[in-house]
């Protein structure tokens, strides 16, 4: 066995052993391991040397040929490229060392608790620490040390992660002890810090954390990666969490933040865990009703949300007749929703953005989480690719619900299908601690009939590839490059001579840079330029064979660039006030291959009031819109824990869905800006009160806004959409606004948890016009199809055990406008229908109670897989809840008739494990 370092050997022997080394040797060695070639030299000399051989690399073989040179030169061309240094002691005894040099005494070391170093030609010395309050790690040496160097500082880098998911902590410190040397780690996880040469004591401290000591030796730059464990303490489950206080501390106002793995609780219908659903229990975002797609966010029309997954965009975010978001729960990390003041990065919607980012998988260990509920399966694996380097996470579901179709009582719908799958995945690579890529894919398909002679399908697919690069300690950036399909088609096939396709597509491409500039620690500025083309496809159709009497008509492509500018500087003025001001400067330019019609001033838009048509050649400017968006909010701090918070922004959207439906539906149309329809812009002005009670126990929020809107779009009477080259003729653009006041109190810990929230909201639309075709209501202000006004929603959950668990949702809305037949009077003997003014009545107001029953699985360390059971009933009370009222003829009466998705209790059990 090989002989070890003994320190002591320099107290035992003379001081007068340093001589000079004058002996010269010839040696040759080829493809030899450094603890071979050690031995060759003792063999072929009276050299002997110390050290500890698992300081070698077994693997790592190299060869050299000296002659007649002394056993310094060929130790330093061994040990170049490594952290060794040797020390000749007694001109023949050799001592080595890791990292460190071994320098002549000044006499005996004294204490026992005194260790020795050399930084720059003079020995430092430091006293180990003695403290039973810090994990402490032992001593981490950095780099080689070396005489010919005269730096005195160097550069640590790297990243603090947790020691168990090796996911990278955010704003965790890092403290140089007894000197004022410090870090915070970014939104990555990523450090960088300037320290002395030789001993300095890091203190790494993160909220929820064990704080962790780590002596670190430097004599080089270099890297260390921080592992921190997590300092464990049981709490209750909650719903929807923010970071400790942040709620009251950050300056922007209107936003909801909700992770995933903290809803599994909530009863939702038919066991699907639903992202979106549950964001619609927040105070200011509600839906039309069960089974509507889209949702609406302080009084803004579903087409206003801009929906991003991992930066691209997703047009239809629903599947199952709208009954499920199209978002995969477990796949999904955290979910920002901004309804008051946008980022200034985001644009081209006027409500608000959901911003979804797919988890990233762990970079060490293989894992996954399955799901089966009666109408829906679910499963998602994540794994390393190449540990602690790189990683995917791929999910996927599916549904097998024609057997709940099959169960109705009409002959008819029990025909009816209905089938749907999503996939996703992301993959990630960190290329080096400057540097990383991530790269996302998405893909969803619907396909279902109502009758047997009819097929809807449409499918959403998207792709992103994000590069992430640190400049320096102050300059961040990431570039984006994002794609995103959405189409859909109809075939009807009735063996008849109106059999058809209908077919339609839109598609865009974006580019965007984004950079972050920390200035000082007052000033955070963020700022970037960005760009998107839209090609856009409104429809086609066409004959489904060649027996089909239908004519193929397809409505002209459309083409528009749409870009932006941007800045924004989060100011910390004082320690109460801080200012977030930012500017857009977006800019629409629609692009021809175009016809675009002139109509005649002072006239209504028709087919008859047409004076010119205007031909554009491929990406030809017809027409350019824009201007500057201001986003700007504001926090003063109260108290500790009390806030008060303002803000105002303004909007372009150059983008519109036209739809005869009260919401969203998978037959939507798009159109782009052009000659003849405007953009649509909106101005928000919000204030907002935020308290937390008891430690953050409790939240309390209280805001309320006002919002003006230009150009929002309607529809004449009988407007006619699909399949019409005009399409400008049947729109109408007015004046809009929306207000309201929003209350949420949320518990976040205990037994009981969970969440009230209240909102009061108005939504008006003006369509006003001298020409009486397009004018509605008489030019007053009228309620919109979404206009909602009291809206209350109750989530709680009780902890019997750490095990078992109630849960419960109520939610209770006025009932949506809605135009009634007033009337009826004959007019060439034909019966009319007299419609009241538009949105005049409501139908009846909506509430549903859901409950739930949780099994958690045992907490055994070893075993397969964490389970979860669920079993929810859905619409306890049974209510009958109509999401639509219509009107039919039959035997010369005119009958009213109500539309409900759920009027029965709909119980469910799902099973969940996470392996």
């Amino acid at each position: 066995m090989k002989k070890y370092l003994l320190l002591t050997i320099l107290l035992i022997f003379s001081f007068n052993f340093f001589a000079q080394d004058v002996k010269k040797i010839s040696l040759e060695y080829k493809n030899l391991s450094i603890e071979d070639i050690l031995n060759r030299i003792e063999t072929k000399s009276d050299y002997f040397f110390y050290y500890d051989k698992n300081w070698f690399d077994s693997n790592k073989l190299i060869s050299g040929n000296y002659k007649n040179v002394t056993i310094k030169s060929i130790l330093e061309d061994i040990f170049y490229d490594t952290l060794i240094n040797f020390f000749i002691y007694d001109n023949n005894t050799i001592i080595l060392t890791k990292n460190s040099i071994i320098h002549k005494p000044t006499g005996f070391l004294r204490e026992d608790n005194i260790k020795r170093i050399k930084s720059n030609n003079s020995p430092v010395f430091y006293e180990v620490l003695q403290t039973n309050n810090l994990n402490r790690e032992g001593v981490v040496r950095i780099g080689k040390e070396s005489d010919n160097t005269n730096n005195d500082k160097f550069i640590l880098k790297g990243y603090v992660k947790d020691v168990l998911t090796s996911k990278p902590i955010v704003n965790a410190t890092l403290q140089v002890k007894n000197k004022n040397i410090n870090t915070v780690t970014d939104e990555k996880g990523f450090y960088s810090i300037t320290l002395n040469t030789g001993i300095n004591s890091i203190l790494i401290n993160s909220l929820g954390y064990n704080a962790t000591n780590k002596n670190i030796i430097i004599y080089n730059n270099g890297s260390y990666n921080f592992m921190l464990s997590e300092n464990i303490e049981e709490l209750d489950e909650l719903i929807i969490e923010t970071n400790a206080d942040k709620n009251v501390k950050e300056s922007v106002t209107g936003i909801t933040r909700i992770k995933m793995k903290q809803i599994k609780t909530i009863p939702l219908i038919l066991g699907e865990r639903d992202i979106l659903r549950v964001a619609t229990n927040v105070p200011g975002i509600s839906t039309a009703g069960e089974g509507a797609s889209g949702f609406n966010v302080r009084g803004g029309k579903v087409d206003q949300n801009l929906i991003l997954l991992d930066d691209a965009v997703i047009y239809n975010p629903s599947h199952f007749f709208g009954i499920f978001s199209a978002i995969n729960p477990f796949t999904t990390g955290e979910v920002n929703i901004y309804k008051g003041t946008i980022p200034t990065e985001f644009g081209g919607r006027l409500s608000s953005v959901v911003e979804l980012e797919t988890k990233t998988a762990d970079y060490n260990k293989t894992s996954g989480e399955l799901s089966v509920g009666p109408v829906t399966g679910n499963v998602s694996i994540q794994s390393p690719i190449i540990k602690d380097k790189s990683s995917i996470i791929v999910g996927g579901r599916a549904t097998y619900s024609n057997w709940i179709l099959g169960l109705l009582e009409d002959k008819n719908l029990r025909q009816s299908k209905a089938s749907f799958y999503d996939v996703n995945a992301k993959y990630t690579h960190k290329i080096n601690s400057n540097n990383k890529l991530e790269t996302s894919a998405y893909y969803s398909n619907d396909a279902f009939n109502v009758t047997a002679d009819s097929v809807q399908t449409y499918s959403n697919r998207l792709a992103s590839l994000k590069w992430s690069h640190k400049f320096n300690d102050k300059n961040f950036g990431e570039l984006i490059l994002a794609n995103s399909e959405y189409k859909y088609s109809i075939d009807f096939d009735k063996n008849s001579l109106n059999d058809f396709r209908l077919d339609y597509r839109i598609a865009e491409t974006e580019l965007k840079l984004k950079m972050r500039y920390l200035l000082n620690k007052k000033n955070k500025i963020n700022y970037g330029i960005s760009t998107k083309l839209y090609n856009n496809s409104p429809g086609t159709i066409s004959p489904l064979n060649s027996e089909s009497l239908v004519n193929e008509v397809k409505i002209p492509d459309e083409k528009g660039l749409e870009s932006a500018l941007f800045i924004s500087d989060e100011y910390s003025i004082t320690d109460k006030l801080l200012l977030n001001l930012g500017v857009r400067y977006s800019l629409f330019t629609a692009l021809g291959p175009s016809v675009q019609n002139v109509y005649e001033n002072n006239l209504p838009k028709s087919e008859s009031t047409v004076i010119e048509e205007l031909n554009f050649i491929n990406n030809e400017a017809i027409k350019t819109f824009g201007g500057p968006e201001l986003r700007t909010s504001l926090r003063y701090i109260l108290a500790k824990d009390l806030s008060l918070k303002a803000g105002f922004g303004n909007t372009y959207q150059y983008i519109h869905t036209l739809s005869n439906n009260t919401t969203a539906a998978p037959t939507d149309i798009y159109r782009l800006t052009n000659l003849n329809i405007k953009p649509q812009q909106a101005n928000q002005v919000s204030l907002g009160i935020f308290k937390n009670i008891d430690g953050n126990n409790y939240e309390l929020s209280l805001e309320t806004y006002y919002k003006s809107i230009k150009n929002l779009v309607d529809y004449k009477v009988g407007a006619n959409l699909l399949l019409n080259e005009v399409v400008e003729t049947e729109i109408l653009q007015g004046d809009g606004q929306a207000y309201g006041i929003e209350f949420l109190l949320r518990k976040n810990k205990g037994r009981l948890n969970g969440w009230l929230g209240y909102s009061y909201s108005r939504s008006f639309i003006k369509l006003d016009s001298e020409f009486e075709e397009e004018t509605v209501n008489n030019g007053n202000f009228f309620p919109t199809n979404f206009d909602k006004p009291h809206n209350i929603n109750v989530i709680a959950n009780y902890k019997l055990t750490k095990r078992y668990s109630f849960s419960g949702n109520f939610s209770y809305q006025t009932g949506r406008p809605v135009t009634y037949t007033v009337g009826s009077f004959v007019f060439n003997n034909s019966e009319r229908v007299l419609y009241s003014q538009r949105n005049k009545f409501r139908i009846p107001d909506y509430y549903r109670l859901d409950l739930g029953f949780n099994v958690e699985g045992n907490h055994k360390r070893k075993k397969i897989g964490h389970s979860f059971w669920n079993v929810s009933v859905y619409n306890v009370l049974g209510r009958n809840n109509p999401f639509s009222v219509f009107f039919v003829s039959e035997d010369g009466e005119l009958k009213a008739y109500q539309n409900s998705i759920f009027a029965i209790p709909v119980p469910t059990i799902t099973y969940n494990i996470i392996f």
